[in-house]
């Protein structure tokens, strides 16, 4: 496979950002037809929440592997290649296998508009869904774990035969797509459930979970929740990591190992751990203890308070909402306690549409010093445009020019025993991680489609949005 037809395959698909998102289940739902039902030849675990989504999905695959189940993931977006959305036993599809995916997709696409079964273009993320479920199939894995795009209910991913949703939290997010109030956000995630699987939930605002229940209760889901069925106890630090104990009803899972930075990490293990023991007890098997303990330990999910460098230590952690940047204000503060915030230093940047202003309030007692960089987005919110808002919060602001200048400066500007964080947005961390990955240069770019319209030349589309 060259790198010309890859590239070719990606271009091609990044082309149909500008069809933006577009609600509804219709198209994929002929897609999947035309390839004969890929999403049925296989059960599945589905993950919604407003964030740890990705590392609940990521988590359940690596439990399920380790078990000898030969398993999909799906997830998105990207840090910084395509190819990492779509995995089997934690390793990429291939270059190769990729481009036949996506040309299966665009090949019935194009037949099924011929056709007028469909009346629209498929979206970058419905093409995507579909390669992937597609390459499952085709690859025979015995289970997935497919996390949610934006929403739930009418998310390209809800045509599953998922036998366990799990709800991680909700906060307010994509309110111009999935409602106003925490109860419109909850009544669109809760939408994964249907009858004849179970429901994993993490800890919600009361709001939210009185409609995720209801909506449960509705279709017969039974629900275990964090903090009543599901437990996490005895947790301790260590440099490589954290320990804790997961508790279920009916099994405690003792002295788990995680090599994860992060106060939230607990909480998402147990909400995988709580996932994959419903979606084995569906088939009456058990979950072994050692499947738990050896998956853990050993697992890599980049950009989530990730340990980049040392001396002076730079974390990077795609947080971009006011929850999660004050989870991560919390959690570095557990991790470098004696660290002075006139040593450390802040680099951020993020898309439109992010509430700034309670971003950098959250992440402001980690620093007197910002460096702002701009993202590699069609929604980028330039350096000058955060500059207010940064001025705000932080003594000391500088503007780079590009991500990587954004590092150099922060990092020549932290003091002795201090750290640099990189935040504020998947694609910011993308771009610091990008060099060291010598196959991110075949990439496109990072960017999933956009909220605020679709990229600078393309023709008028429908309202738009991230997936």
């Amino acid at each position: 496979m060259t790198p010309t037809a890859y590239q070719r395959t990606l271009s091609n698909l990044y082309g149909r950002r500008r069809f933006g998102l577009r609600p509804g289940l219709e198209t994929i739902r002929a897609l999947l037809e035309a390839l004969d039902h890929p999403e049925r030849r296989f059960p599945s675990i589905h993950v919604t929440g407003s964030k740890g989504k990705g590392s609940v999905a990521a988590m359940a695959q690596a439990i399920l592997t380790t078990g000898g189940w030969r398993t999909g993931l799906f997830t998105s977006p990207h840090l910084t290649r395509y190819v990492e959305r779509i995995r089997i036993d934690g390793t990429p599809i291939d270059r190769a296998n990729l481009v036949r995916a996506v040309g299966r997709v665009e090949r019935v696409a194009g037949r099924l508009a011929a056709a007028g079964t469909i009346d629209r273009e498929p979206t970058f993320f419905e093409v995507t869904t579909a390669a992937a479920l597609d390459y499952f199939a085709r690859a025979r894995v015995d289970a997935a774990v497919v996390e949610v795009g934006i929403g739930g209910r009418l998310d390209a991913t809800n045509v599953l035969d998922s036998r366990v949703g799990v709800v991680t939290t909700l906060e307010l997010e994509h309110t111009d797509l999935l409602g106003p109030t925490l109860a419109d956000i909850a009544r669109q995630k809760a939408g994964i459930f249907h009858p004849g699987m179970t429901g994993v939930i993490g800890t919600l605002p009361e709001e939210a979970r009185t409609v995720v229940r209801s909506v449960a209760r509705e279709v017969g889901v039974p629900l275990w929740e964090l903090g009543h069925e599901i437990g996490v106890d005895d947790r301790s630090l260590s440099p490589k990591g954290q320990k804790f104990t997961v508790r279920l009803p009916a099994a405690r899972f003792d002295g788990i190992h995680l090599p994860l930075n992060g106060s939230f990490q607990p909480g998402n293990t147990a909400l995988a751990v709580a996932a994959v023991a419903r979606f084995l007890s569906a088939q009456d098997r058990p979950l072994p203890k050692r499947w738990v303990g050896s998956a853990l330990r050993s697992l890599r999910w980049p950009g989530r308070l990730d340990r980049i460098a040392r001396t002076p230590a730079v974390y990077v952690d795609v947080a971009h909402t006011p929850e999660s940047a004050r989870a991560v204000a919390h959690s570095l503060a557990e991790i470098a306690p004696l660290a002075d915030p006139d040593a450390n230093v802040l680099v951020f940047g993020c898309l439109r549409g992010k509430d700034v202003d309670r971003i950098l309030d959250a992440l402001a007692p980690l620093a007197r010093r910002i460096v702002l960089a701009p993202v590699r987005s069609e929604r980028s919110l330039a350096p000058a445009e955060l500059k207010v808002a940064a001025h705000a919060h932080f003594p000391a602001v500088i503007l780079a020019r590009s991500a990587a200048e954004a590092l150099a400066l922060a990092r020549a500007a932290t003091g002795p025993g201090g750290f640099t964080l990189v935040t504020g947005s998947d694609y910011l961390v993308g771009e610091i991680l990008r060099p060291s990955d010598p196959e991110a240069d075949l990439e496109p770019d990072l960017s999933d489609p956009g909220v605020d319209g679709p990229p600078p030349g393309s023709p008028p589309s429908s309202r738009t949005g991230r997936r």
